[in-house]
C-alpha cells in the first residue's frame, strides 16, 4: 500500500486526532493558526508518532507571532482549503513557535541553510518521521515566482519523492544529519583543564576588524537589512572604558550606532522602544515588530553608554532619554499585570513581560505591516495644524511620496534636532501619540519567556540605578519575583509561561544564563541577597543540566527528533543571534558568580568557554559580541566591590558611585539589613546566614571602618586592597584597577 492510500484526507477529518490541535497552546503564534483548515499539531512525540504510523513525511512550519511574512503565507496557503486538503492527505503538519522552541528552530534553520542556501521565517522544512530534514525553504508563494516555486508545487514534488524515491530521501536526510553532527563536534567546549588567559591584543584586533565593516555614515555594520548589533555594542562600550590603542575607535563606533538608531525610524519616536530591524541602510524603514529581547538588550546598551559618559556625537543626556523612553514603553506596552502573591501580583502593576508586539496591524480584516506607525503629510497637517504640521513633516521626513506605502512613512528624524526644532517636536509628540492611540493597534504575544525576562530584569535594574528611576528597579524586582514563583519549580527553570502557568519544555542554556545574570545584577543594585541565592541555585542547576559530563550543550535532550536531526549529537551554538549565544551568556554568568562567590571552579568554566573566542574574534566578531564582552570583563578581573557599614547616606553614596562605574564586568556586593524569605536560603539580605556567615562570600570579613562608618573594598580574586571611605578615593582607586 502506498503512503498516500493510508492518509487521512478530507473524508477522515472527523477521526480523533485529525483536526487542528493548536487552540490550547500557550503560544500566540500557534493559536493564530488554530482556525486553519490545516490539521496542525504542536511539536512532540505524538505528532511524529502519527507520521510514522501513517508512513508520511512531516511538514514543519516555524515562525513567530510578530512575523509579517508568516502572516502572509498563512493567509495565502494555510487558510486555503484546497492547499490544506492536500497537506492533510499527504503529510503530518507541525507548527512551531521559534520563540517557544529555539532548540527546534536552531537545528532546522541550520538544515534549511544547508539545503537551500537561505534562512528566515516562515521556515518550511520536510522531515522523516524520526525528525531528520531532507528538503527545506522559507516562504513559498501560492503561485510560482521567478526563481521560487509555488507552495503547492513544492508539496507535490516532496510527495512524489517520498513515494517514488524513498531511498534517495533517506540518504539525503542521513547525509545532512551527519554533516550537522560534524559541525557540532567542531564547536564542542570541554570545561576541564586550565584555560588560557584572555589575550588583550585579540580584543583590540576584534575592534579593528569591526571597524572595517562599520557603516560610518549611517551607523551600524554592513548594509541593508540592518539589525541592532546589541551584543557587539556591549563589547564596544566595555572596551572603550579601558585604556588601549583601540579604546577611542570602540567608543566612536558605539556612539555612532547608538545615535543613528535612536534618531531613526527604528526607534518609535512617539512611544519609545525599538523595532526588530531596518530594511534600509539608514534605518528609515523598520520591520515593525517590537521584541522584548531587542529592547531589553538595547536598554542596557544605552544605559551603559550613559554610564560611560557619552561623547560629542551622542551625549549621555540624549542616550538617557532614549533609555528612559524604552524602559517606560516596555513596562507600559509589554508589561503583564500579575494576579498572584508576588510583588505587584493583583495590583495592576507589570509583573512580567510579554514577548512582542506584532509587525502587522489588522485593519478591516487585513494584515497591514506597520499601519499603526505610518503618517502622511495630510494627517500631520490635520492633527497639528498649519503652523506645526508642515514643520514636523519636514523634521520627521514624512513626504508626499511614502517610504512604506505610496503615501505613508514612519517618523524618521535621522539626526539630532536643534533647540527650536526640539520645542516644536515637544509640542507635537503628545498630540500625535494621542491620535495614534485611537488607531487599531498591533497584537501582543503574551507568552512569557524566562530568559528574555531575565534580560529585562538586568536592564531595568541598571536603568533604575543609573537613570535615577527607582520605578524601573521596582519593575525588575517584580519580574524577578514572577520568574521565581512561576518558572523556577523543583530545581528546573521552565522556559515559557502563559496566564501565570508554566508550560512546555525546561529552559535552555540561554534561559538559565540570562536569568542568573538578571538576578545577580538585581542583587548588585538592591543588596537583597535573595536574588544572589536564587541566581546561585539556578546556576548550579545549569551546571548539572548542561555540563554534567564536562562538555557544554545548549539543551538537555528536550527532543529526540532534534537529536536525530543533528546526527545524534547534542549541540552548542557559539554565535550570537538576536540574543547572545547561550554559551557566551553562561560564561558571563559564571564569571560574575565566581567574582561574588570566590569559586575558582566556576571561573575556570568561564575561561574554558572563552576558549571559543580566538578563532571568532578576528573571523566573525559581529557574531561573537557577548563572548568579546565577557572576555573584556575577565581581562579586567573583573573588579569586585564590597560595600559595608551602616545603612545611611555615606554607604548609599559609595554604592551609587560603583553602580555608575563603567568598569567592565564590575560586580558589587552590598551589605543590607533587609530580610529574605527562608525558602531562598534563610539568610538575611545583609549576607548573614544561620551560621552568622554572609550569604554572599565577597562580604565575608569586610566590616565597617573602626569608627563604625561605611566603607568599600575593591578586590580581585577575593584579594582586596585597603578599604576606602570616600567617593573620591573610591573612584580614584577604581580607575587604577580598571584595565
Amino acid at each position: 500500500m502506498k503512503a498516500a492510500d493510508n492518509a487521512d484526507g478530507a473524508a477522515g477529518d472527523a477521526r480523533p486526532g485529525a483536526a487542528n490541535a493548536l487552540a490550547g497552546e500557550p503560544s500566540a503564534y500557534l493559536r493564530q493558526h488554530a482556525g486553519n483548515p490545516v490539521h496542525w499539531r504542536p511539536f512532540g512525540d505524538e505528532a511524529f508518532g502519527f507520521a510514522a504510523q501513517r508512513d508520511v513525511p512531516v511538514f514543519l512550519s516555524i515562525g513567530y507571532a510578530a512575523c509579517h511574512w508568516c502572516h502572509v503565507m498563512a493567509h495565502e496557503s494555510f487558510e486555503d482549503q484546497e492547499t490544506a486538503d492536500f497537506l492533510n492527505a499527504n503529510f503530518v503538519a507541525i507548527k512551531v513557535d521559534r520563540e517557544e522552541r529555539p532548540d527546534v528552530d536552531a537545528v532546522y534553520m541550520a538544515a534549511t541553510q544547508a539545503i537551500s542556501g537561505e534562512g528566515g521565517w516562515p521556515m518550511s522544512v520536510f522531515l522523516t518521521p524520526d525528525g531528520r530534514a531532507f528538503h527545506a525553504g522559507t516562504y513559498f508563494p501560492p503561485r510560482p515566482m521567478p526563481g521560487r516555486p509555488s507552495f503547492r508545487q513544492v508539496l507535490e514534488a516532496v510527495r512524489e519523492a517520498w513515494l517514488e524515491r524513498r531511498e534517495a530521501v533517506e540518504q539525503n536526510a542521513e547525509t545532512l544529519a551527519r554533516g550537522m553532527a560534524e559541525t557540532q563536534l567542531a564547536a564542542a567546549v570541554q570545561l576541564t583543564g586550565a584555560p588560557d588567559p584572555v589575550d588583550a591584543g585579540l580584543l583590540s584586533e576584534a575592534v579593528r576588524v569591526l571597524a572595517r565593516s562599520e557603516d560610518t555614515h549611517d551607523g551600524g555594520f554592513g548594509t541593508a537589512p540592518k539589525f541592532p548589533p546589541s551584543p557587539v555594542l556591549e563589547f564596544l562600550v566595555r572596551h572603550a572604558a579601558v585604556a588601549s590603542d583601540t579604546a577611542d575607535a570602540a567608543r566612536d563606533m558605539a556612539g555612532r550606532t547608538l545615535a543613528a538608531m535612536s534618531r531613526s525610524a527604528l526607534f518609535d519616536q512617539l512611544d519609545g522602544g525599538f523595532a526588530r530591524y531596518s530594511v534600509t541602510r539608514d534605518w528609515s524603514v523598520p520591520h515593525f515588530e517590537k521584541m522584548l529581547y531587542d529592547n531589553a538588550q538595547l536598554l542596557r546598551a544605552y544605559v551603559h553608554w550613559v554610564r560611560l559618559g557619552g561623547d560629542a556625537v551622542y551625549t549621555a543626556e540624549e542616550a538617557a532619554d532614549a533609555a528612559a523612553r524604552t524602559a517606560d514603553w516596555m513596562i507600559a506596552s509589554l508589561g503583564l499585570a500579575g494576579t498572584g502573591d508576588g510583588p505587584g501580583g493583583g495590583s495592576g502593576q507589570a509583573e512580567a513581560f510579554a514577548s512582542s508586539l506584532d509587525a502587522d496591524t489588522v485593519v478591516d480584516g487585513q494584515h497591514l505591516e506597520g499601519a499603526s506607525y505610518l503618517w502622511t503629510p495630510a494627517e500631520l497637517l490635520e492633527i497639528l495644524g498649519p503652523d506645526d504640521g508642515p514643520v514636523v513633516a519636514r523634521l520627521m521626513n514624512v513626504a508626499p511620496e511614502g517610504t512604506v506605502t505610496k503615501a505613508a512613512s514612519p517618523l524618521h528624524p535621522g539626526r539630532r534636532l536643534d533647540g527650536a526644532e526640539h520645542l516644536v517636536w515637544a509640542r507635537a509628540r503628545p498630540r500625535l501619540l494621542a491620535a495614534r492611540s485611537g488607531r487599531p493597534q498591533p497584537a501582543r504575544d503574551d507568552k512569557v519567556v524566562a530568559g528574555w525576562n531575565g534580560l529585562a530584569v538586568a536592564a531595568l535594574a541598571e536603568a533604575g540605578a543609573v537613570l535615577g528611576r527607582p520605578d524601573f528597579t521596582a519593575a525588575a524586582t517584580r519580574t524577578a519575583a514572577y520568574l521565581e514563583r512561576i518558572h523556577w519549580t523543583d530545581g528546573t527553570l521552565v522556559r515559557v509561561s502563559h496566564a501565570e502557568e508554566a508550560r512546555g519544555i525546561g529552559g535552555l542554556l540561554e534561559d538559565y544564563a540570562f536569568c542568573v545574570d538578571g538576578f545577580l545584577t538585581l542583587y548588585g543594585v538592591t543588596g537583597d541577597a535573595r536574588w544572589y541565592l536564587l541566581a546561585q541555585d539556578i546556576l548550579l542547576a545549569a551546571c548539572l543540566r548542561f555540563a554534567a559530563d564536562g562538555t557544554l550543550v545548549d539543551t538537555a535532550s528536550e527532543s529526540s527528533q532534534v537529536f536525530n536531526a543533528q546526527g545524534q549529537r547534542a549541540g552548542l551554538e557559539p554565535f550570537d543571534n538576536a540574543t547572545p549565544s547561550g554559551a557566551a551568556a553562561f560564561a558571563g554568568a559564571l564569571l560574575s558568580y565566581a567574582a561574588l562567590s570566590g569559586s575558582s571552579d566556576h571561573r575556570i568554566m568561564a575561561g574554558n568557554i572563552l576558549s571559543l573566542l580566538p578563532p571568532l574574534a578576528t573571523r566573525a566578531p559581529r557574531a561573537a559580541g557577548w563572548l568579546l564582552a565577557t572576555a573584556q570583563a575577565a581581562l579586567a578581573g573583573p573588579v569586585e566591590a564590597a560595600v559595608v557599614g551602616p545603612d545611611g547616606p555615606a554607604r548609599a553614596e559609595l554604592h551609587h558611585a560603583l553602580l555608575l562605574s563603567p568598569s567592565p564586568g564590575l560586580v558589587v556586593a552590598l551589605a543590607s539589613d533587609a530580610g529574605i524569605p527562608a525558602a531562598v536560603g534563610g539568610a538575611g539580605a545583609g549576607g548573614a546566614g544561620s551560621s552568622g556567615a554572609p550569604a554572599v562570600p565577597l562580604l565575608e570579613g569586610r566590616t565597617a571602618a573602626p569608627d563604625g562608618s561605611a566603607q568599600a573594598f575593591l578586590c580581585r580574586g577575593m584579594v582586596c586592597e585597603r578599604p576606602v571611605g570616600s567617593v573620591a578615593e573610591l573612584l580614584e582607586r577604581l580607575a587604577t584597577m580598571t584595565r
